[in-house]
Formats: C-alpha cells, structure tokens, sequence
C-alpha cells in the first residue's frame, strides 16, 4: 500500500510513521521519501487498520 502523508515534513515524523506501522505489525516493512512525502507499506495488516492508527496518530494518509 502507498500513502502520501502531507503533513510528514521531517525525520521525526518518519520515525514516528514507522513506529506507528510496526506497533500494529513488527515485520512490516516501512519505505519513507521525506521529500516527496510518499510512504510505501508491505504488511498484511488491513489497509483501514493502518490508515485509522495513522490518522490517530496525527499523520493522515492520502491513499494513492
């Protein structure tokens, strides 16, 4: 899955995404583009769980 999270302007928000991702799957794997504010997921964990942690945690994704 591959959101677009505007408000993610730096490496502390991309930590804090990633930790986000983990806590609802520990072998996901997070690729993050800072710049371009893209979030690539590889995880079997439904989509909505991890769009509704992440609006939780105050980074809502723009799903593409």
């Amino acid at each position: 899955m591959k959101f677009k999270i505007e408000n993610m302007t730096c490496g502390g928000c991309a930590r804090s995404v990633t930790a986000t991702i983990k806590e609802l799957d520990q072998n996901a794997v997070v690729n993050i583009d800072i710049e371009s504010k893209w979030v690539e997921v590889d995880t079997n964990v439904p989509e909505q769980e991890v769009i509704e942690a992440l609006n939780e945690d105050g980074f809502p994704p723009v799903n593409v």
